[in-house]
Parts: C-alpha cells; structure tokens; sequence
C-alpha cells in the first residue's frame, strides 16, 4: 500500500527492482492479480484504502488499458511504436478480477468490461485443440509457439478459463460454460506431460508455478473422478520437484500456490492435508518476505531464490499469493480455512 507499486493512474507495476530501486513499467496482468489481491485483503480486515486502491485498479483496467480498437486487453499499454501483443492467460487474470471488484462493488461498468473480455477470449484466441497463448495487435494473428511455456498452449490456461465459467454462471451463456468445458477436457489431457517438461532446472521451476495455475482452477471442478486425481497426483509431482529443485533455484510463489491447494484440497475433500509439510511450505513462504524501513521493499515479498541469494526483484503477485496462502493457513490452525474458493486470486 505504500510502496509506490500502484501508480497513481491505478495501474500496477510488475515488480520492483530492489538493486535498481526502480518499478517495472506497469502491467495489465499484474493490475488484475493486485485488484484480486486488495479486495481479498478488504474481506479480511475492512479499510477505505484498501476499497480506494481496489477502485484505481479496476478503473484504469475499465478506461486505459482496454484497447477499444482491438477489443482487448494488451500485454502492457503501448509505447513508441513497440509492438503490441494480447494474451489469453492475461485477459481471464483481469476479467476474473473485474468480476471480482463488481461483485463487492456493484459496479457495472466493471462487470461490462469483464463480458467483453471474456466474449473476446472465446472468440479471438480460439485454436484447433485449445486456445493461442498470444495474438499481435492489432490485427490479432497468433504468433507461433515457442519453447517457454508461456507462449504455448497448456493446461495452466485452465487457470484463465475460470473467468468464463463465472461470467457463465451469471449470463447463463452456454457458449461460455461450454469454453470453459472445453479448456477442462484438455487440460486434463494433456496435463501429465507439462511436467517436469524441460531438462533446465530453473525453467522446470518455473513451470512448477505454471503447473499451479492447473491444479488451482481444477479446484472448481467437481464430479470428474479424474479430476480429483488429478489434484491428488498433481500436488505429489509438484511437490517432488519442488524439493529436488529448491537448493538451485527456487521461486516464492511456487510455496504459496502449493500451500493454498493443499488447503482448499483438504476443505472441499478431494485430499486430506498433510500438516507437516503444509507447515514446512507456510515456513518457506516466509523466508521471502523483505523487511526494513524502506517502505518500497518492506512487507513485500521476493520473487525467488538462486544458489542461497534473493533475486532483486520484490514481486506484486508473488506478495499477493503469499499473503492469501499464510491467512489461509492461519484460518487452517484457528479451526479451518474460512477463505471462499471464488476469492482464490
């Protein structure tokens, strides 16, 4: 909140460059996942600023970084001619949290938005088998798939897809459950060979944190015995890797998005907690968290860790999927977890 991460026109920095002592420039992502992120901190302790924050961030999301002319919302907002490019796994981070600011604000604008989003998703980014990770705007071309992760298809765009099955659950558009349905059926197919899916243990760290994004948005389905597995097996095969990885490199937010699955897992039943290591990864989460008196750096947390050092960067999301995984496993030890599953940023 005092860290100058948001700037005053609403948008979110992707992160802050503690060597530099600089901000990113901002993105459309990463304002979606801070807008989830403060009204989640509102629902736990009520404050004004939060709610104002909250306001920025959804109507620089609504006003400026929409692009009208494309019907979408760019990569990051354009500049001295760069190239401009749009997302699929972006757009549904911000229509999931425009959902979320309409539903504690009312505010239609918001939910307007959050359709044309979604509506835009299902019918621009559309392929044979799931969905292009990245069109060029204007003209909305795919690009072709490259070796990241991010810019290929994937089961980690199921995370994505859990902004048509909300927008469906409140038009009642049997398009968009039917997308929704579509990106389940695929990810469920294809999910056993994302991991560890290269040989490079950084970047298979880094899929780690992709393969989070599966098994949270796997969470809202119910009655598919194989998704229940999946669930299971998944949390076993992340956590794995985890530990053979983590004394090279390892990310923050690889921890918070392990722990918050474990403990949604455990409410909704698909598979008991184990307390001793979901208190071992609450430890871990932690470890990352950056104090001292500079307001800038103190109380965010750091992206991640290579051979024992902090990388220089204090990360928004990684700070917010913190937080949201340390209450939860709070809520956890104070009787159960209280957090509702639609709040999961």
């Amino acid at each position: 909140m005092n860290s100058g991460i948001q700037a005053s026109s609403g948008g979110v920095a992707r992160y802050y460059l503690s060597e530099a002592r600089r901000n990113a420039p901002v993105s459309t992502e990463i304002t979606g996942y801070a807008l989830s992120a403060l009204l989640y901190l509102d629902s736990l302790a009520p404050a004004a600023s939060y709610r104002e924050a909250a306001n920025r961030a959804a109507g620089f999301l609504v006003h400026e970084a929409w692009n009208e002319r494309s019907a979408t919302f760019p990569f990051e907002l354009a500049s001295n001619g760069a190239p401009s490019y749009a997302y699929f796994f972006d757009c549904g981070i911000i229509a999931r949290g425009l959902m979320a600011a309409w539903r504690a604000t009312g505010e239609h604008e918001y939910f307007d938005r959050a359709k044309e989003c979604g509506l835009s998703m299902a019918f621009d980014f559309m392929a044979e088998e799931a969905m292009h990770p990245v069109l060029r705007l204007p003209d909305k071309q795919p690009l072709a798939p490259e070796a990241r992760w991010s810019k290929r298809s994937g089961c980690y765009q199921l995370k994505s897809a859990l902004a048509w099955r909300e927008l469906a659950d409140e038009t009642g558009h049997r398009e968009l459950s039917s997308a929704f349905l579509r990106m389940v059926n695929y990810a469920l197919a294809t999910h056993e060979t994302f991991l560890p899916g290269e040989t490079d243990p950084a970047r298979v760290m880094d899929r780690l944190h992709a393969y989070g994004y599966f098994l949270e948005a796997l969470l809202f389905v119910t009655g598919r015995a194989e998704a229940t597995a999946a669930i299971e097996s998944g949390i076993e095969r992340m956590a794995g890797l985890l530990a053979r990885i983590e004394p090279e490199f390892v990310r923050c937010d690889v921890y918070a998005q392990l722990l918050r699955v474990r403990l949604f897992a455990d409410r909704l039943g698909y598979c008991p907690l184990d307390r001793q290591t979901a208190e071992r990864e609450a430890s871990r989460v932690l470890e990352f968290q950056a104090g001292g008196p500079d307001p800038r750096v103190a109380g965010g947390f750091y992206f991640g860790r290579k051979q024992g050092n902090w990388l220089p960067f204090i990360n928004p999301v990684t700070t917010a999927f913190a937080i949201q995984a340390l209450a939860m496993w709070r809520e956890y030890d104070d009787g159960g977890v209280r957090t509702p599953l639609l709040a999961l940023i």
